[in-house]
């Protein structure tokens, strides 16, 4: 399983990958998900990808390949990341109808996704999705992050935190944690995570690492955010309607909330 997500905001961009490949509990491989294309000054590119590795990495592979061809429309010459992404739909859907009738008869999965963000010259950062179907849309103020693969246990901190105003660092911090709660819920999901920071009109990508098992940052991030949860939890108020824990204490509970809807209980008589 995979899970890779990326932010654009006012500052940059934020892309962000797990290098886990699961095709089974007892075969885990890691495999980078995160390509850059970067010519400094004119075009700084970054692709996430999700999904069937073999049709993900023929897709980047195709891509590549038209980039020699400098008399062609390649990621190295198009205008915008409209184009790219284009290409990169193209490139998704060339290889999707090569292999698509002998995947499906060995009964594979053949869906793949990807995330393709940057800047050319001339134009802001942008940010797309591109479908299984090579059709994509871009991310917008009112949605400024698109994640792909084993997303929902990631989701909930991005919706909260993430805005286009958002800074870096910040969006940074809040990626960590959309990380651990994934990789803490679905152990198809793990480390080491390639991380990339992009800032706005800088036309180049200076800010990449990668995160290994134990890096002290982001085990810092999982230990502080585990404690200060449980200790926000611990502060929540309990439901007025809460369950007695004693016989006795519970002998006229239910009379005393006449404000709650009570479920009626149907029970069989006896035989």
């Amino acid at each position: 399983m995979t899970y890779c997500v990326a932010l654009k905001l006012n500052s940059g961009l934020v892309f962000a990958s797990d290098s886990r490949t699961n095709a089974g509990v007892d075969q885990i491989s890691s495999f980078k998900k995160m390509r850059s294309f970067v010519q400094r000054g004119d075009r700084s590119i970054v692709i996430l990808s999700s999904g069937n590795l073999s049709i993900t990495q023929n897709a980047i592979n195709t891509l590549e390949m038209q980039g020699r061809h400098h008399d062609e429309r390649n990621i190295w010459n198009v205008d915008s990341m409209f184009d790219v992404a284009t290409l990169l739909g193209g490139c998704l859907r060339s290889v999707q109808n090569t292999d698509r009738p002998f995947l499906l008869a060995g009964n594979i999965d053949i869906s793949a996704n990807f995330i393709v963000g940057g800047q050319i010259k001339g134009e802001p950062p942008r940010l797309f999705l591109v479908y299984s179907e090579g059709n994509f849309i871009e991310a917008t103020e009112n949605t400024p992050f698109f994640q792909i693969g084993e997303i929902k246990y990631g989701k909930p901190i991005i919706d909260r935190v993430i805005r286009p105003e958002t800074q870096l660092p910040e969006a940074i911090k809040c990626v960590m944690v959309s990380f651990d709660s994934t990789m803490r819920s679905n152990v198809s999901v793990g480390m080491p995570i390639d991380l990339a920071c992009y800032v706005t009109d800088s036309l180049v990508l200076d800010n990449l690492r990668q995160l290994p098992e134990g890096d002290p940052y982001f085990t810092a991030i999982s230990g502080r955010w585990s404690e200060g949860l449980r200790s926000v939890f611990s502060t929540l108020p309990d439901p007025e309607w809460v369950c007695p824990t004693t016989p006795a204490a519970g002998s006229d509970f239910f009379n005393q909330t006449q404000n709650q809807t009570q479920i009626p209980i149907q029970e069989i008589p006896p035989s």
